[in-house]
């Protein structure tokens, strides 16, 4: 499997400014960016994000999405980890961000990633500590939902299917 048309976005090495050529560098590994003029190997990392389940009054917390992609879907309060942050930290930040709850984490729930998408997301029990619950700046509509409540055909991503059901299962074992 070579890059694709996607992963081409990076023409230039960041250190030298030389143009980036795609090359096996191990055998069983797939094509990386190397630097025709200094040799720097520009790795295509995944994105990280972290979200966050929030048990709240015996139900969870869901949140429709006022950006895209998936607009106007329900999603559990995440978001891209930054540079140098942990992933525990960026779960609690995102979530104040997005509904106003300062919570704290329970445990780790689940680590979700599909072939062929940039993102791994990791997904973590949380409780609720204080907050009103709030839309953000990227939310159209909070809520909350019980199992039974949850609006399956219109979640936002695969992820976030996976992780309320596995959420569900465990909770009702």
């Amino acid at each position: 499997m070579g890059l694709t048309q996607n992963d081409k976005e990076f023409q230039f090495c960041p250190v030298c400014g030389g143009g980036l050529n795609s090359l096996i560098l191990k055998v069983n590994e797939l094509p990386r960016l190397r630097c025709s003029a200094c040799g720097f190997i520009f790795y295509l990392d995944p994105k990280v994000v972290a979200c966050s389940i929030i048990e709240f009054e015996d139900k969870i917390v869901l949140l429709k999405r006022a950006i895209q992609p998936r607009k106007g879907k329900w999603t559990m309060p995440g978001g891209y980890v930054d540079r140098r942050e942990e992933v525990t930290a960026a779960a609690i930040r995102e979530t104040e961000e997005e509904c106003g709850l300062k919570t704290g984490i329970k445990d780790l729930l689940g680590v979700y990633s599909y072939k062929g998408q940039l993102p791994v997301i990791i997904v973590y029990i949380t409780q609720y500590l204080a907050g009103e619950l709030i839309p953000g700046d990227e939310t159209l509509e909070t809520g909350l939902f019980s199992e039974k409540q949850t609006p399956w055909n219109d979640l936002a991503f695969q992820s976030t299917e996976d992780a309320l059901k596995d959420y569900w299962e465990r909770n009702n074992n």
